[in-house]
């Protein structure tokens, strides 16, 4: 899995717009702290801008994270909980999501609470259980939550699409341009043509998280010297 950090802050949308459009599911991180939902939830709120992007911008699983749960009054406290899922289920089905199909999980990111480990702070905490058409799956943590994810079809068959994020310069190296293949197989060797500029060039090298690859295919997210 290939974890793509978002920012959350309202600055920096254009970045948090970057990743998202690279993203297979989403995890849409709500603070449970007083105060702090219901500024994410409020008209100008940023979860309710993140959720709506990842939607329009095709990303059509969804993870909720309800974090900060030792920060609730009292710390740990179901009723908080069950606020927040009612009030971000309802919110989630008007832009498109089905909330049945969302796993929902209480956790702490500073205890490490249902991060990796059920933890023992939520003994009210039955675990999540989401329906979909492929059929259900159910958990306790985060981590859980993560795997039950469905891998897309990679249409390895069409002809190569990789749409750039960036194009780095790098000493010793060269031009490094990065993003991720939508369609097709990108190899070493291959001749590509970029657009608009119709410029064309042959692949050196391909690489994924600092390891060269034989090939990259749909879901990789690579840089290749060319």
């Amino acid at each position: 899995v290939t974890i793509i950090d978002a920012p959350g802050h309202r600055d920096f949308i254009k970045n948090m717009i970057t990743g998202t459009s690279q993203a297979d599911c989403a995890v849409l991180i709500v603070a449970a702290g007083v105060g702090e939902f219901e500024a994410g939830i409020s008209k100008n709120g940023q979860t309710r801008e993140h959720a709506l992007l990842a939607y329009t911008l095709g990303v059509k699983q969804l993870i909720v994270g309800v974090n900060k749960m030792d920060s609730t009054e009292p710390p740990y406290s179901e009723a908080r909980y069950e606020e927040i899922k009612k009030e971000v289920s309802s919110y989630i089905k008007k832009i498109g999501y089905n909330p049945a199909a969302v796993p929902f999980v209480p956790i702490s990111g500073w205890h490490g609470d249902n991060m990796l480990e059920p933890s023992t702070n939520f003994p009210w905490y039955k675990g999540w259980s989401i329906e979909r058409k492929e059929g259900k799956a159910e958990g306790k943590t985060l981590l859980e939550a993560l795997d039950a994810i469905l891998p897309p079809s990679r249409p390895t068959e069409k002809p190569l699409r990789l749409p750039l994020q960036d194009v780095y310069k790098i000493g010793g190296i060269g031009t490094v341009p990065v993003g991720r293949v939508e369609t097709g197989v990108l190899k070493p060797g291959m001749v590509v043509t970029f657009a608009p500029c119709n410029l064309t060039t042959e692949v050196k090298s391909v690489e994924m998280h600092h390891e060269a690859l034989e090939e990259a295919v749909p879901g990789d997210n690579v840089g290749f010297n060319v």
